[in-house]
C-alpha cells in the first residue's frame, strides 16, 4: 500500500501542508501551478479590482476551465491513437496479403521458369533429332 505524504506548501504566500499518495515532487507542482495562475491573474488590472472572494472563484473557473480543455485534448489525442493503432493494423494486414501475394508470385515464376526450361530443352532435343533425321535423310521423325 502507498505511504501518506504530508508536505509544506506556499499557495498566495501562506504556507499549508498538503497530505496524500502523491509525490512530495508531484504536491509542490500542484502548488506552483496554483501560485503561476494566481500571478498569471494578479497582473490583470481587472483582476485586482474584484473583491478577494471574486477573485477566488474566476481562478477556480479558470483552473477548472484548464482541466476541461486538457481533458478535451487527451481525447483528441486517444482517439487520434486509435485511428492510427487501427491503420498500423490495417498496413500490417495489407503488408502480410503482400507477401503471401509474392510468395506465391515467386512460386508461380519458378514453376513456369521450370516449364521454359523442359520446353527449351525438349526443343533442343526436337532440334537436334531432326538435324540428325535430315543428315540420315528420313525428314521428320514424327512422319514415321
Amino acid at each position: 500500500m502507498a505511504v501518506k505524504t504530508d508536505t509544506e506548501v506556499i499557495i498566495g504566500g501562506k504556507v499549508f501542508t498538503l497530505s496524500g499518495y502523491e509525490s512530495e515532487e508531484y504536491l509542490q507542482k500542484v502548488a506552483s501551478y496554483i501560485n503561476n495562475k494566481m500571478t498569471e491573474y494578479s497582473k490583470l488590472d481587472s483582476f485586482r479590482r474584484q473583491p478577494v472572494d471574486r477573485q477566488n472563484v474566476l481562478l477556480q473557473l479558470n483552473i477548472a476551465d484548464d482541466y476541461f480543455k486538457a481533458r478535451k485534448q487527451i481525447a483528441l489525442l486517444e482517439e487520434d491513437i486509435r485511428a492510427k493503432e487501427k491503420e498500423l493494423y490495417d498496413l500490417k494486414h495489407e503488408l502480410i496479403a503482400s507477401q503471401i501475394k509474392l510468395e506465391t508470385s515467386e512460386k508461380s515464376l519458378k514453376g513456369l521458369q521450370r516449364d521454359l526450361n523442359e520446353s527449351s530443352k525438349k526443343i533442343i532435343r526436337l532440334e537436334t533429332e531432326l538435324a540428325d533425321n535430315k543428315k540420315k535423310g528420313t525428314g521428320d521423325p514424327r512422319q514415321k
